[in-house]
């Protein structure tokens, strides 16, 4: 039994489809199991931070999302331990590096859940993606709307990941033999702009998009229901990609034994998230 927390995120969800097509035996976390919409093989369970030792039994393995455990991990992990979970795959972030700004409220997150696991026991793997490609998805209400993206930085250069490539490092993670007490860093192929980003788009709904740079000082409505203390840590890591060529590693190929997928692929992929 592996049980994966955040079922229902961008990573989660794709982690889920395919250790279900794969025949394994999964239980998905979620605080709203009702509408989780996950694949019917899986077992669907509802998160409950103040009485995890449940979601554990008969289980062996964890894939972890931070912002899923509650703000209790250090509880969850000694519950798992205890139900016999061995082994936990982290979904951390690419922020942690060395020489990083270590108050950095990203790094501040992922780097204590780091040790946290480090602490608990049990055998790890962290996961260190750089920028995800469903970032772009924070444009998809206007893009519904109009032919023009208001956002920050117009020449950022990322190399977004797939969030489907970032699961099918997790599944292997999880399911062979080796990756015990590794951190792997996971990119996207390519390097490329928010105009970049922004004009594939365009290309995979048949629209022609243009990207229009607003001041960072004017970004706030730009991030709702992002934290102001985020939201300055964000701006700050935005800022200092701007004609900085991206790392672009080859884990995901090196893994899974197939490239990882363009942003360009990204686009055509969630085309229908970006129509009306």
């Amino acid at each position: 039994m592996i049980v994966v927390t955040g079922a229902t995120g961008n990573v989660g969800r794709a982690l889920v489809t395919r250790l279900v097509a794969d025949g394994r035996a999964v239980r998905a976390l979620t605080r709203a199991p009702e509408t989780a919409g996950l694949p019917d093989k899986a077992e669907v369970v509802g998160f409950r931070p103040d009485d995890p030792a449940p979601l554990f039994e008969g289980a062996t393995k964890l894939f972890l999302y931070v912002q899923g455990a509650g703000g209790r991990l250090p509880e969850l992990l000694d519950a798992a331990r205890t139900a016999g979970v061995r082994h936990v795959v982290l979904l951390s972030s690419g922020i942690i590096r060395e020489g990083a700004d270590e108050t950095h409220p990203i790094h501040v997150m992922h780097a204590t859940a780091e040790r946290q696991i480090r602490d608990s026991g049990l055998a790890w793997t962290f996961l260190r993606p750089n920028a995800f490609a469903t970032n772009a998805l924070q444009w998809a209400p206007q893009i519904r709307v109009g032919d023009t993206v208001r956002g920050v930085f117009a020449g950022m250069l990322t190399a977004p990941i797939h969030e489907d490539d970032i699961a099918a490092v997790a599944e292997r993670a999880l399911l062979d033999d080796g990756h015990e007490g590794t951190v792997h860093h996971l990119t996207g192929p390519a390097a490329t702009t928010n105009t970049d980003q922004v004009a594939a788009i365009g290309r995979a709904v048949g629209r022609e998009l243009t990207f229009v740079e607003v001041a960072p000082e004017e970004a706030a409505p730009l991030f709702p229901g992002t934290p102001p203390e985020f939201l300055q840590g964000l701006l700050k890591t935005f800022a200092a990609t701007v004609g900085v060529p991206p790392e672009i590693t080859t884990t995901v190929e090196e893994i899974t034994g197939g490239p990882a997928r363009t942003f360009g692929q990204w686009a055509t992929d969630h085309a229908a998230d970006f129509r009306p």
